[in-house]
């Protein structure tokens, strides 16, 4: 009888485990399928060298073995594809790797390292439609503003390529006799960079392609949200290095989140730590790299405005705000939060931004006719909806927008709320959302102060057609921002000017002017060629 109902078990327990085994490999198969890399309409992300899984850590080699983590389309909140990122230990692994690459890159001349960042832009410009729907599918914004971002790196590209001829310190006049004064310009070594989910190529771009140039090893961490576009821009990247036989090491990469970014902060090895994303999370990593006297570049917030005055091209100012107000669904540190309107011509201006807002396509970001699409996540929808919330607390009036849309994915109305004041807290309070307030003012002196008095320090622009206004504009009575602009919006800045900002926006500067410099480190040299040795200021010492 025992020996019956131990058998009778061992068929029921065999039973059990081929049901669950069975159920499993269903619920794989089913989450497999609903993937939407493996739907014929996606199979476009193949030739990115995606598959259903990805290993989210290189260093020469591909690995990773930490929390596997699913990348969503905002445009529908359907499964991508998954990414495995990378543990500590992997951190660690590839850091030394990076760091033994380096030793070989650094000896490489500018000119040739520039030849390699050349190649890069090539890779990139044979994969932009591809890598820009990419982005365009993970991260949410339009398909043209994904190929532009990708063109922003290929930009950078071959602006760090005229670099490498170009970079060195002066000679400097010696007050002794038989001596030369020069600046030297070496590479800081490790470049560590950390992006926002908003520009997930772009940036990465901007700070790589300079770094590479100056003589510095980079290593990556892309935002959690969007690591398949990490994973595809690293993939570009490291075959032009594989090709020309170089360590793929020179440009790592470690998908990760919270802990990954810590380590960064708080490495010594690194020897310049470039973020990118918000004040408040800016502001941490910032007192963590102090901590260790290590170098960063802070690329925060902006809580950005227009001011139009009594004397502006309306013609101008309608398209201007409304793209800077509403591009990439508010989603941009440049984008318009605050338009200021004199009270002239308040009401007109409202009554062609609102009728504008109305007229703009919305729809799935990979359409060429779309012209806005879906924040990025769940969590934004629901910080749009306590936003407006707030403004209607305040005294605000919703002219247009403030509701979820109907449809899936992530998709809210672009809003327009007037009759705040302007130092209401929510009007201080940069909300990553299509939100535009809209202010009257009287004066120019009111209207100079209402765009400082905010913490953010990034864009700016105003409208007129007086010049004296534009020089005190411009002026040190002027704007307060990095960004400094007259009849354009502040949204849409070139790659040959130096992009950052001030205050609470960091004041690291990014791409063009003599932004390299924050690449290298500088050293005053003295040499003596004389038999003498003649003291500065005319010293004697004898």
């Amino acid at each position: 009888m025992q020996r019956c109902l131990t058998l009778t078990l061992a068929r029921h327990s065999r039973l059990l485990l081929r049901n669950k085994l069975a159920l499993v490999h269903c619920q794989q198969s089913a989450a497999m399928s609903g993937l939407l890399i493996n739907q014929p309409k996606y199979a476009w992300l193949k030739e990115l060298g995606l598959s259903e899984d990805n290993p989210g850590v290189y260093n020469g080699s591909w690995g990773g073995s930490g929390e596997v983590v699913t990348s969503y389309c905002p445009a529908n909140n359907e499964p991508i594809a998954r990414v495995t990122q990378a543990t500590l230990a992997e951190y660690e692994e590839t850091v030394q790797k990076t760091r033994e690459a380096w030793k070989m890159w650094a000896d490489i001349p500018a000119p040739k390292r520039g030849e390699i960042v050349r190649q890069i832009g090539d890779a990139l410009r044979k994969k932009i439609k591809v890598l820009g729907s990419l982005v365009s599918l993970e991260m949410g914004k339009i398909y043209v503003e994904g190929v532009g971002e990708v063109q922003e790196y290929v930009d950078v590209c071959d602006y760090a390529v005229g670099l490498s001829r170009m970079i060195g310190g002066p000679i400097l006049p010696s007050e002794r006799p038989g001596h030369a004064l020069i600046e030297q310009w070496n590479p800081v070594g490790l470049v560590g960079i950390i992006t926002a989910f908003n520009f997930p190529v772009a940036v990465y771009g901007w700070n790589n392609a300079i770094a590479l140039t100056c003589g510095n090893v980079c290593l990556w961490k892309g935002a959690p949200t969007t690591p398949l576009t990490s994973v595809a821009v690293t993939r570009i990247v490291a075959e032009v290095l594989e090709q020309n036989n170089l360590p793929g090491a020179i440009c790592s990469m470690t998908c990760g989140g919270a802990d990954i970014g810590t380590a960064m902060a708080k490495d010594e090895r690194v020897d310049l730590l470039s973020f990118t994303g918000s004040t408040h999370v800016g502001k941490m990593v910032a007192m963590m790299v102090q901590e260790r006297f290590g170098r960063k570049l802070l690329e925060l917030g902006g809580n950005n405005a227009i001011i139009v005055f009594e004397d502006a091209d309306l013609n101008l100012v309608v398209p201007s705000a409304v793209f800077a107000s509403v591009g990439t669904a508010g989603q941009r540190c440049t984008t318009t939060r605050r338009l200021m309107l004199h009270e002239s011509v308040h009401d007109t201006v409202v009554e062609r931004i609102a009728k504008a807002y109305k007229q703009v396509r919305i729809g799935d970001p990979w359409d060429p006719s779309t012209l806005y699409g879906p924040l990025h996540t769940k969590q934004a929808v629901d910080q749009y909806l306590a936003a407006i919330e707030q403004a209607k607390q305040q005294g605000g009036t919703l002219v247009c927008g403030g509701k979820v849309m109907d449809r899936p994915g992530n998709y809210v109305e672009p809003t327009i709320i007037t009759g705040l004041a302007h130092d209401a807290p929510i009007v201080h309070t940069e909300t990553f959302v299509p939100i535009l307030y809209v202010l009257k003012f009287k004066t120019e002196e009111e209207a100079f102060a209402w765009n400082n008095e905010v913490q953010q320090g990034l864009s700016s622009s105003i409208f007129t057609k007086d010049m004296g206004r534009v020089f005190r504009w411009l002026g040190p009575k002027g704007s307060d921002c990095g960004i400094v602009n007259v009849n354009i919006p502040t949204s849409g800045a070139e790659i040959g000017g130096a992009f950052g900002g001030e205050k609470h926006t960091g004041g690291g500067r990014e791409s063009g002017s003599d932004s390299w410099k924050q690449y290298m480190r500088r050293s005053t040299c003295t040499i003596n060629y004389s038999k003498d040795l003649p003291l500065a200021q005319g010293i004697k010492f004898e």
